[in-house]
């Protein structure tokens, strides 16, 4: 196994000790420790006990939380789950998982890492730190769209803050309610929170509008910034917006989640209307008094300007144009489009590295290279845009489809077959006068690169697609030198475009393979190939740790192409005889600093660092790396206690 890649400057050994030893004292485990609110260094308050209300999902403050996971299936569960989670190590968590997950359906693992992240928050991130290849595959993709869609099946956790519609207008106290039992303060009693990832629950990866069950993301987000970035998990806060939710036919899998009698959240239909580019949007998102604009505020007066907002897994029609609202007033993203296009750009450079090894320059080389993006949802938008404006590729080198073919507009833009004003400003001018399948479109394109990620047309890329994609090669390289580069980047693997194994398979061997949702090696023509996973836990840890250490002023698109850069830069020659277009996700921390080292240099290269943290490369590191956390921090702290 690699080494994990901690980037902390503490030794295997010295680690591998800490974790395997017994933490315990008197019977009082380390997440007590963390939790002591007689630690002022610390800082984090004990409030169990406390009653909350506003901040609570209504299904469960309706009847209390005690009371909801009394009832029979939830109590049974946690039962369960408490004779299965006994681990007090490192070691003994990490036996005791993979245990769960040998039976090859890992919804009983992911419930098993809540249980062990609530009985022992450093035991859970030791683990994950451990060991993160396969564990994050548990705690976040592909794992958590299931979990959310029995979200609620699973025994209810404090950790989580509800923002509901029916308080609006009192949004700073449900914050405040939920920062008293689950925030530290600062030595001037102030809250301490370094991030927030809110959603409103309406596009679930490739799921659909699974609304107040879709706290998963954000809890397994954060889960992430602590991984692969260096967040203390005590100062991150997940936010369920929770505006109503859709029908059966809001979903992919046509659940009645809505009517269904475990559902957390409000039992009502969202409020929506047409917008001004005709698209139907959520009305309370929208005005003077919005709900979105009440939230960011109220987290702002609590929180102060430098803590981090981040836009998760919202609906499209809204995702683009909250970003273009608050990105300037805020310091704030939308990872779903700003972190996809990144990683999408990290992994074509990684592409161009194994198509043309000799090469000296991938994005000078990606400047000749045509790319085809295959839907037009904001990750392929946020994609295209980033290499156009930041990439330098030239627009009349990229295409975006969308269900009704190629993206096309009139010479006036008037007329074409756009959605909103993010495809018509990727159309191209006049109809195509060929067929609108994909196939036709990739002959008359004649793409390099295929990236797909519409979110719901599995499959999509079959045989007479890839085949079609290497023949365009082919005629580009008589030879058969050049390789076709397929991205199928839709998330969870259910809606994946096409599998590693058919994308070897139908283009011979050809393809260079990446994919949102994990697959696994492949034999290809005698040699093992590991196909690279194309997800955003590259690009947003990075990205948002370099941000708040930093104190930037916003987060400008120039932030996601040098961290594509950066992580471009991490993959090494074993990555590359693996065929692999990123790194193996073993070294995710050591990725995660070498993008926060970039994006920092950048912020004060740019004038957008309130805060400069050193010169160069290694000052910056060290700079980071010292304001990082690490479940060993808290477990070090209890033994100089203890003396």
């Amino acid at each position: 196994m690699r080494d994990g890649g901690w980037g902390s400057g503490i030794s295997q050994h010295f680690r591998s000790n800490l974790f395997n030893c017994q933490i315990l004292h008197n019977g009082v485990m380390a997440y007590q420790v963390a939790h002591d609110s007689s630690s002022p260094e610390h800082g984090v308050r004990v409030a169990d006990n406390t009653n909350r209300t506003l901040s609570l999902p209504k299904g469960v403050a309706a009847m209390g939380v005690d009371e909801w996971n009394s009832q029979e299936d939830l109590a049974q569960l946690s039962t369960i789950l408490k004779a299965a989670c006994r681990a007090e190590s490192v070691t003994e968590a990490l036996t005791e998982v993979r245990s769960l997950m040998s039976l090859g359906h890992e919804l009983w693992a992911y419930a098993y890492l809540r249980e062990l992240s609530v009985r022992n928050v450093d035991v859970y991130y030791g683990m994950l730190l451990e060991d993160p290849a396969p564990l994050l595959k548990v705690a976040y993709t592909p794992t958590v769209g299931e979990a959310c869609q029995k979200f609620g099946l699973l025994p209810f956790r404090r950790r989580g803050c509800y923002v509901s519609i029916v308080d609006q207008g009192n949004v700073k106290a449900v914050l405040e309610e939920y920062a008293n039992e689950q925030l530290p303060r600062n030595q001037d009693g102030t809250f301490d929170c370094q991030c927030i990832v809110f959603s409103d629950g309406a596009r679930i990866l490739g799921l659909g509008d699974l609304g107040a069950w879709g706290m998963g993301i954000p809890l397994g987000k954060l889960d992430l910034y602590t991984v692969c970035g260096g967040f203390n998990p005590h100062k991150t806060m997940p936010v369920i917006l929770d505006v109503g939710i859709s029908g059966s036919d809001g979903n992919t899998a046509k659940l009645d989640i809505q009517n269904h009698n475990m559902y957390t959240g409000l039992k009502q239909d969202r409020v929506k209307h047409k917008s001004r580019a005709g698209t139907m949007v959520n009305s309370v998102y929208y005005g003077a008094d919005s709900f979105i604009g009440e939230f960011m505020r109220g987290a702002r007066e609590l929180f102060g300007e430098s803590c981090l907002l981040q836009f998760e897994d919202f609906n499209t029609n809204d995702a683009m144009p909250l970003l273009a609202e608050y990105r300037e007033r805020f310091l704030t993203y939308n990872d779903d489009i700003q972190g996809t296009a990144s990683v999408a750009v990290a992994a074509l450079l990684g592409a161009v590295k194994l198509q043309k090894p000799a090469c000296q320059s991938p994005l000078k080389e990606l400047h000749s290279m045509n790319i085809l993006f295959y839907g037009a949802g904001a990750a392929n938008l946020g994609g295209a845009s980033l290499v156009i404006g930041e990439g330098g590729v030239p627009s009349s080198n990229v295409f975006v489809t969308n269900s009704r073919g190629l993206l096309w507009k009139d010479s006036d833009g008037k007329d074409g077959n756009f959605k909103n004003d993010e495809q018509k400003a990727l159309a191209k001018i006049g109809r195509p006068e060929y067929l609108q399948d994909l196939v036709s479109i990739i002959r008359n394109t004649r793409p390099d690169i295929l990236i797909g990620a519409a979110g719901c047309t599995p499959g999509a890329f079959t045989q007479d697609v890839i085949e079609a994609m290497v023949a365009v090669q082919d005629s580009k390289s008589p030879g058969g030198s050049l390789r076709p580069v397929v991205f199928a980047l839709s998330n969870p693997m259910t809606q994946a475009e096409v599998t590693a194994k058919d994308a070897y398979i139908f283009s011979e061997g050809k393809a260079i393979f990446g994919s949102g949702t994990k697959f696994g090696a492949e034999l290809v023509n005698g040699k093992l190939r590991e196909p690279g996973q194309v997800n955003n836990f590259f690009i947003f840890p990075g990205v948002s740790f370099a941000a708040i250490s930093c104190k930037a002023t916003c987060i400008p698109e120039r932030f996601f192409m040098v961290a594509a850069e950066a992580v471009a830069m991490c993959l090494d020659e074993k990555d590359i005889e693996e065929d692999s277009v990123l790194p193996n996700p073993c070294r995710i921390r050591e990725v995660g600093v070498r993008v926060a080292i970039a994006v920092v240099l950048e912020a004060q290269a740019s004038g957008l660092a309130q805060v400069t943290l050193g010169k160069d490369d290694l000052s910056v590191r060290v700079a980071l790396e010292e304001q990082m956390w690490s479940p060993w921090q808290d477990v070090q702290r209890k033994m100089r206690a203890d003396g």
